[in-house]
This record gives C-alpha cells, structure tokens and sequence, in this order.
C-alpha cells in the first residue's frame, strides 16, 4: 500500500467522488473514519475538506472552469482532486500553498498515469501563475451570487419573493458557516447541571443554548464518544428541533402520536416529559420496518422504552388503526425538503428543486388531515417541518384551516420567547437567526 492511501487528502478525494456519484456525506465520512485509523487531526482536515468542496463547489467549478477545457471528460477522482486542490488553496489558510500543491501531484502521479500526473501539475501552475477568475466578471446579478455562495439560483430568487433581498442575501452567507454541535438533555435521567458537569470532567467545553432550554452547544470536544451519550443523559439534537416539543406542551399522563418519528430524537423528548404510571405514552409511527427499530433501541438508550410504541404505519392511515379522538397531542414532524438542514448536509442544495417542494406539499397536507380526526377535542396538533420554504409551511397550515373550520391556529410559544415581536402565530426559524438549522412549527389546537 503506498503512503498516499491513508493520507486525509487522499481519503477526502474519494469520499468525494463517492458523494459525488450519490452518496450521502455523512455516511460516507463515518465509514471512513470507522475504517481508517487516524487520529483527531486528520479526521478533522478530512471532514473540513469534504464538507468544505461541497458546500463550495460552484465557486470552486468555476475558479476551475478556464484551466480545464472538457471537465466531464476527467475521471471523477480526478476533477475532485483538482476542486480539493483549489479549496485547500483558497480556504485553508494553514496549509501553505506549496504542500497542497505537492500532495495533490503526489496522489496524481500514484492513483493515475504519468498523463495525469502532468495534466495535474500542468492545471495547478498554470492557475498559480494566471490567478483565479474573478467574481466580477459574471454579469447576472443572481448568477454572482449562486457562484459566490455555492447556492443554486432557483433558491435565491425563490427566497428573495418570500423574505426579501436583505434576509435572502443574510441566509445564503450564514450557510457555509459550520454547523454547531448541539445536543438535548434527557430529562427521563438527567438536568442541564449534571450533563453540563459530566460533559466538563470528560474534557468537553460546553455552553447553554439560547434557543433551547434543554439544549447545550458543544464548543471544544465530540460528544457523540462520551460516557455521558453512551448512557443516555443526552441526544444530539439541533437546537431548532427541539422546539417543536416544547411548543406542543404534552403532559404527564397523555397519549400522544409522533406521526412521522424515526429517528426518534422528538420520540424520545416527547417520551421523557410523559409519566407511564399515569398511563402517559407516545405511539410512534414510521413507513418502514428498519426505521421502526431504529426509534425502539433510541427509545432503550434514552430509558423511556416503558412510553414508546413504535409502530410501522403510513401516518396516512393511522385513522384506520386509532379511530377518532384517541390522542391529547399530535405532532407531526412532517417529511420535507430539509432546506433547512444545509449547513448539516451541505449536498441538499444540489439536489433539490422548487418542484420537490410543491410535491411533499401535498404529502404533508395529506398527513395532517388523516391524523386530524385522531385529536381529542380540545386537544393540539403541532406542525413543523426543517424547511424554509413557504410552499411547505405557511401554506400548508393555510390550506389545512381552510378545510378543517373545527381547528384553530394558536401561537407558537418558546421558553426563551424566541421572536417575541414577530406578527405570526407560527414560528419561523432561517438559518442566519441564531446560527441553528431552519425550522418552522405552528400549532393548530381542535375547538
């Protein structure tokens, strides 16, 4: 084995390609860290690089573009190494120029042929000596900005009709910012004050969230390997999405139905606040078997296995199976673009279209109206979705008000009283707000 096959670089160039053919980054990143033994610094730079070409590469396309005449006509590893190439050079500015340089030529002249040994150091100087392409040059106004923030044109003009110029330009800047590493108390064995300690004595900097009162930010350290995950004293849960429960306010003896649940992170925090004594519980729903075991053994891991039903059932049939007015709370977590979600999973913005969002439109409406008989009177159906798309919120509740007179709109309530000067009842968090996911909640209680 030669020595570029362990190296970050070398590592990140493939996972790329990987992606790049359909793969999804995260798993893709956890495979290899799982296969390669590497220590915390070249984990670090190979999940920086990855991210990094993703949620850059229109720019890095076309700072690219002049230096290479047929881009398609390049193996696939080869193009991602020319873009991590340039990503380093441009983004990283602790790796000096001439190691990026040299590695890159290193790891051409062993996965390839001489040919693509010089078509790499040929494409590399040339663009040393020529410098990159300049921004100013593309004369579309919205062009520019897709090339410079790496986000497709469709969403900054779909974005700028529904928030304005300013918000719009204040979002799509925030989204190549890393994601912070946030995670949720678990109430069932645990308090803000002894995760926080635990977390401390395990060599972890931590702070409270200001979005969630159960939430801590994880500034210096992985939770994800502590003793205290392994437990069950936390789930990692970003901040937005822990709101959605909270707004919903189930108490301690209720039924409640998590609609479309899996992985079972609102699952679990629903579960938590319930007492099984007072014959609390959540009947928790996913289309598919695996999913299903999958919100069981999160429920095991997080003792509230004793108020969990897991049930493998289309959410749009759970009428069928529960009949009227069974449950004190319903939320449905419905399924979306996850637009939302870009600072996380940075290859979303490639591959969605204004199209997916009209279509899950009608998905989530159908969800809502087949658990909606399912509500007791009196009782509160909480909407969220990970989305900053209006297709997928507001005008969902809208239509759903419109074609159940029996249920009425309620504020979105937060313990931090988030947004308190905001004239809608429904709750809309961008990703630029508190640097959290994207979210939205509303809550429609049955009269």
């Amino acid at each position: 084995m030669s020595s570029v096959d362990n190296t970050p670089r070398w590592l990140a160039v493939a996972a790329l390609a990987k992606i790049k053919d359909g793969a999804y980054s995260n798993l893709q990143l956890n495979q290899i860290i799982n296969q390669h033994s590497m220590d915390r610094r070249d984990i670090n730079l190979l999940t920086n690089m990855v991210y990094g070409v993703i949620q850059h590469r229109l720019t890095l396309e076309y700072w690219l573009k002049p230096f290479v005449r047929h881009p398609h006509q390049l193996d696939p590893w080869v193009h991602e190494l020319l873009l991590s190439a340039v990503y380093q050079w441009q983004f990283l500015d602790k790796i000096p120029q001439r190691a990026v340089f040299n590695e890159t030529i290193e790891i051409a002249k062993v996965k390839g042929h001489p040919g693509i040994r010089r078509f790499v150091t040929g494409v590399l100087h040339q663009m040393d000596r020529s410098g990159l392409p300049s921004f100013d040059a593309i004369e579309d106004a919205d062009e520019r900005l897709s090339v410079m923030f790496s986000i497709p044109v469709w969403l900054i003009q779909t974005l700028r009709d529904q928030v304005g110029d300013a918000k719009m330009q204040s979002i799509i800047a925030s989204l190549n910012q890393p994601a912070k590493q946030s995670l949720r108390v678990n109430t069932a064995v645990s308090d803000l004050a002894d995760v926080t300690s635990a977390l401390t004595n395990e060599g972890l900097t931590v702070e409270p969230s200001e979005i969630s009162p159960l939430g801590l930010v994880v500034t210096e350290g992985q939770a994800v390997t502590t003793e205290a995950m392994k437990y069950g004293m936390f789930t990692i849960q970003d901040e937005s999405a822990q709101l959605a429960v909270a707004a919903m306010d189930p108490q301690q003896g209720d039924q409640v139905l998590d609609a479309c649940a899996a992985p079972g992170g609102k699952t679990t925090q629903i579960a938590a606040m319930l007492d099984a004594d007072d014959g609390g519980e959540v009947v928790a729903l996913d289309i598919h078997a695996n999913k299903v075991r999958l919100i069981g053994q999160n429920a095991a891991r997080m003792h509230v296995a004793d108020r969990v039903a897991a049930t493998e059932l289309d959410a749009r049939k759970v009428g069928e199976e529960f009949g009227d007015q069974h449950f004190d709370r319903i939320l449905v977590d419905a399924p979306c673009s996850g637009l939302g979600l870009i600072r996380r999973k940075p290859e979303i913005r490639y591959e969605k279209q204004l199209s997916d969002s009209e279509n899950l439109q009608r998905i989530q409406l159908a969800i809502l109206t087949a658990t909606a008989p399912t509500l007791k009177k009196g009782g509160i159906m909480t909407y969220s979705t990970c989305t900053i798309l209006q297709q997928e919120n507001q005008d969902v509740v809208d239509q759903f008000l419109a074609a159940h007179p029996e249920f009425e709109l309620i504020k979105t309530a937060t313990k931090q009283n988030l947004k308190a000067d905001r004239t809608t009842d429904t709750l809309s968090i961008y990703p630029d707000d508190y640097l959290s996911d994207g979210f939205f909640i509303a809550c429609l209680r049955k009269k």
